[in-house]
């Protein structure tokens, strides 16, 4: 048994460590007096630490000078013969090591404990670094259950202030190392309130922002509101939890269900990080800001804490401080709190940032908090450090609400769908439409796209293409028909009806795309509504009889140009080149300049010069005189119409004014065409038609959204609704969804005209074809009575004969071949009247589907809405599957008269096409000009496959004569007219509203 040893700890370290170490050592022991932690327990050391070598040590208390007694004991198993006496020493000494450093990390917990208690540093950059880290993980998760999303972030700035931009730039780079995609915008110190809560309320519309911050201050020369801005910003967005909304549910206690402030939510963190349970405590909250104090305040006193509050004008302060088991300040002033003041062991968590002279910094002054730090340290539990404490943490909490709210948007969110309320039938009950507002917030239109025209209908600004540009196109599906009966067939009720049972019931986007009703009297034979029964557009006064002001814009715009040619046809004759020169470019200020539709006519003329005071005597009169043949002047009647065919078939307003500016108005007497653009009035008629570019955005019964645009007549135009209203619903419904288009009339007139000149300039391919056919109208083709609009059915209409019907169906299958020519999928949907029988109906699907048709459903959306054309949908949606191979029925760069003879012989069954002489020489002046590329649109009777509106069924081996030639050069065909056409309107109908109280049943 070895003899007990003395040395003082230092001689210990000494022998172990040399001088070197040694020395870190004393400066240890001197720096935590040593002296005090010699009252040891006498248990065995055994029981602190494990002994690695069959030593066991015991220590004893020794005196005051530092010296330990150690006892060393020997263990059973003794020294072997194999181990010398130096390595049995060395053994010893690594033994002697671990247990002295034991003792000394014993001994200083004992020593925090005792009188002279030094407080714990909670590190803001350590645990905010944590915050990030885990953020990142649940931004991956994110993005691998809904590949390409990440949680969107915008600061909105006002002004340039140096302390905002290292604010948000520490933000934003924050945002970065996460994977939020943040943005920041900056508005100038000129902002107004209006254009800051205009930014505020774009930004809360966009469904790819989950978070918005307004950084304040709002530096802005003109006076904004602060607390109007603040809660301008939409609760479910308010990541740093100023919102009156926010708030207000903090206070009540609704934690989960509300964004609570940043820096109180990152104190909150701070204090978890400690260990220290909040529940039951004595905490204190110095300062009373809605930023930092009061919802400090709330979060302590839902936690379970006992909160006091204090401020400036707190009596007894110090004594309040002292009685804080937890103490947060946020009172904004420098080393306000004293050490002294401190609770023993108290959490202090110190939110202040300020800013004190110090001539050892380079800058001059240093960075401190609210508590003076190196007093409160010697008696706080746990102190956070300014700067490292708070700040980190503040937006580390901004980045962890920006995605919690990204994570509650998810739990809503479908790719590709819209979270739209769709109307459920009343049956004999009047159908209320939804505000236009809040229809296009569900379509995901911005509050800044849409342009309200009352209650239940709106326009739409063309800046959302250029916002979706990038969004993929749905399925394009485009409704045409048999050739009807004068009262038609319901090919309008039934497109309506197919995009209300798509969206309603089959849960698909989906939006429908026809044509504004005609001008004119809208009280004929097919009445007032647009669409009909339950399947139609409301409110029905609104889209039927109050104008949405286009027709009105188009004749404004023809006015100009009638009255612009009048002018120069008069003053040509009146004034003299000089004086035309003057008026055409007056001379301001010794300069004259051309305008860009002057420039364009210089060039037409071979005259390349820009300033007109270089201008000869000839050129001067070549430019200014038009020299128009007064014979050749287009009306006001087809110049309304080719400026309808314009806004129809652009697909942006610069098209719009190229389109424009080809207008042929007259022929000089050279035969040269003569254009608005040569009127120089390109510019201001888009100017007069800009408003008419947007399509009106409506609704059906359920609840269906509708564009309605344009009225090209289609015996004289394409027919069809808009290229802007198809695009830009093509780009609302997504890659998943689908729209409906029409096309005018039969399948030989509209759907020809459709993919020959609206599919041609627009780049669109449908997908799918729905061809609607009616028993009633079959029967007419099949031999029946002729059909008179206003007068009642003849009673073979109502009454089942399958021969005649059966008869009838050599137009139907003519019509599927029509539209098979294209290369796209067909449906027949066959919309059911109430005298239809089930052997009518059956053998109507069933010649349809021998004709080639995909599929053939039966359809009652008018009585049923969307329930009724289900099979339909579903019908579409399959065929939508198929891979088309779409084909025009002719090559643009043929010779104008080919085009005509294959759209005769393909579409209409004719052996040939006649020329009359006039047709003959306008046709070869048009190609003279350079326009025999064109599309060819021919305008011929809608009620008949010929020219003969009496011809009924399938004829065949007539000849198609082409009477006259109109060049509709800006809106990119031309008009040929048959001898059947009547380009007035149509022979009068007995109108619909005898009977009729409308007055009353629109209140």
């Amino acid at each position: 048994m070895k003899q007990p040893t003395s040395f003082t700890v230092q001689q210990l370290y000494f022998n172990l460590f040399g001088p070197v170490q040694a020395f870190s050592v004393h400066h240890v022991i001197d720096s935590l007096s040593l002296s005090k932690l010699c009252s040891l327990d006498r248990a065995p050391l055994s029981a602190y630490f494990p002994t690695h070598t069959g030593i066991v040590w015991n220590a004893a208390a020794g005196s005051s000078d530092n010296t330990l007694v150690w006892e060393l004991r020997t263990a059973q198993f003794p020294v072997t013969a194999e181990e010398t006496l130096a390595e049995s020493r060395e053994r010893e000494q690594l033994d002697m090591f671990a247990l002295t450093a034991s003792v000394l990390r014993r001994g200083a917990l004992r020593y925090r404990d005792s009188q002279c208690t030094m407080a714990t540093i909670v590190s803001g950059n350590k645990t905010s670094q944590q915050v990030k880290e885990q953020l990142k993980k649940e931004v991956a998760e994110m993005n691998t259950q809904f590949p390409g999303f990440r949680p969107g972030l915008v600061v909105l700035q006002v002004g340039d202030r140096d302390d905002s931009n290292l604010y948000i730039s520490m933000k934003l780079k924050a945002a970065a190392e996460i994977g939020i995609n943040a943005n920041h915008i900056r508005l100038p110190e000129t902002a107004t309130e209006d254009e800051v809560l205009q930014r505020i309320l774009a930004v809360n519309e966009n469904p790819a922002v989950h978070g918005l911050i307004v950084q304040l201050p709002l530096d802005s020369i003109n006076p904004i509101n602060t607390e109007k801005v603040t809660n301008a910003v939409a609760p479910e967005k308010d990541v740093d939890g100023l919102t009156s909304i926010n708030a207000g549910k903090l206070s009540r206690g609704d934690l989960g269900d509300c964004f609570i402030p940043c820096t109180p939510n990152g104190c909150m963190e701070l204090i978890s990080q400690t260990g220290v349970s909040v529940m039951g405590k004595n905490a204190v909250v110095i300062g009373r800001s809605k930023i930092v104090g009061a919802p400090m305040h709330d979060l302590l006193l839902w936690n379970h804490a006992t909160v006091t509050t204090c401020h400036s004008k707190t009596l007894n302060l110090a004594e309040q401080v002292g009685r804080a088991d937890i103490l947060v300040v946020g009172a904004g002033r420098a080393e306000m709190v004293k050490g002294e003041w401190v609770k023993e062991g108290a959490v202090v968590i110190d939110c202040g940032i300020n800013h004190i002279p110090d001539r050892s910094k380079a800058s001059g002054k240093r960075v401190v908090g609210d508590v003076h730090y190196p007093s409160a340290k010697e008696r706080a539990g746990y102190i956070t450090p300014v700067p490292g404490g708070v700040g980190p943490m503040t937006v580390a909490m901004l980045m962890k609400n920006t995605v919690e709210s990204a994570k509650r948007f998810l739990q809503t969110y479908t790719p590709g769908k819209w979270n739209i309320m769709y109307t459920k039938k009343k049956p004999q009950e009047p159908q209320q439409s939804k505000p236009v507002a809040q229809l296009a917030r569900e379509v995901g239109l911005f509050s800044e796209e849409v342009e309200p025209y009352g209650r239940s209908r709106a326009k739409i600004r063309l800046d959302v293409l250029k916002r979706m540009e990038k969004q993929p196109d749905g399925k394009y599906v485009v409704v045409t028909g048999i050739t009807s009966t004068p009262l038609g067939e319901g090919k309008r009720t039934t497109a309506l009806g197919l995009a209300q049972a798509l969206g309603a019931l089959l849960n698909i986007n989906a939006f429908a795309c026809v044509q504004e009703p005609s001008p004119g009297s809208c009280f004929g034979a097919m009445g007032v509504a647009v669409g009909g029964g339950y399947s139609q557009i409301i409110p029905l006064e609104e889209v039927s009889l109050q104008p949405s002001g286009q027709n009105e814009l188009i004749s404004a715009a023809s006015r100009v140009v009638m009255d612009t040619i009048k002018a120069h046809a008069h003053y040509e004759t009146k004034l003299s080149e000089k004086a035309l020169f003057d008026l055409l470019v007056p001379l301001r200020e010794g300069q004259r300049s051309v305008s860009p539709a002057q420039l364009s006519r210089l060039k037409k003329l071979g005259i390349e010069k820009s300033d007109p005071l270089t201008f000869t005597g000839t050129e001067i009169r070549r430019f200014v005189r038009l020299d128009i043949d007064p014979e050749t002047t287009t009306d006001s009647g087809s110049l309304e119409n080719e400026i309808m065919a314009i806004l129809s078939l652009s697909s942006s307003e610069e098209e719009m004014q190229q389109r424009l500016a080809k207008i042929v108005v007259a022929t000089n007497k050279s035969g040269d065409p003569v254009t608005t653009e040569d009127l120089n009035i390109s510019g201001p008629l888009a100017m007069v038609l800009k408003d008419a570019l947007k399509p009106v955005l409506m609704q059906t019964v359920e609840g269906t959204p509708v564009f309605l645009h344009t009225s090209p007549l289609d015996d004289i135009a394409h027919g069809s609704p808009s290229i802007l209203a198809d695009k830009i619903a093509l780009k609302m419904v997504g890659s998943k969804g689908f729209v409906v288009t029409e096309s005018g009339h039969g399948a030989d007139t509209g759907l020809e005209k459709f993919f020959n000149i609206k599919c041609r300039n627009s780049g669109l391919q449908p997908d799918v074809v729905v061809m609607v056919a009616t028993v009633r109208a079959l029967k007419m083709h099949g031999g029946a009575p002729p059909v008179q609009a206003g007068l009642p059915l003849p009673k073979e209409y109502s009454q089942e004969n399958l021969e005649q019907l059966e008869r009838g169906c050599c137009h139907l299958r003519r019509q599927v071949e029509n539209a098979q020519a294209f290369g796209l999928p067909l449906i027949v949907a066959v919309n059911k009247f109430s005298s239809d029988t089930d052997a009518e109906l059956e053998l109507v699907c069933g010649q349809a589907r021998q004709a080639g048709a995909f599929d053939a459903v039966q359809c009652t959306n008018w009585s049923e809405g969307g329930a009724g054309a289900l099979a339909l949908a579903e019908a579409v949606q399959r065929a939508a599957k198929l891979t088309g191979s779409f084909r025009f029925l002719y090559d643009s760069q043929i010779p104008a008269a080919d085009k005509l003879r294959t759209v005769a012989q393909k579409m209409y069954g004719a052996k040939d096409i006649e020329l009359s002489p006039k047709a003959k020489e306008k046709l070869a002046l048009y190609t003279k000009q350079g326009f025999g590329n064109l599309p060819v649109c021919i305008a011929k009777t809608h009620l008949s496959l010929s020219n003969d509106p009496m011809m009924k069924g399938a004829p065949t081996n007539f000849v198609l004569p082409i009477t006259d030639i109109k060049a509709n050069a800006g809106a990119g065909f031309l008009c040929c007219l048959t001898d059947s056409t009547n380009t007035e309107m149509d022979d009068p109908m007995w109108p619909c509203f005898h009977g009729n109280n409308l007055y009353h049943d629109s209140k």
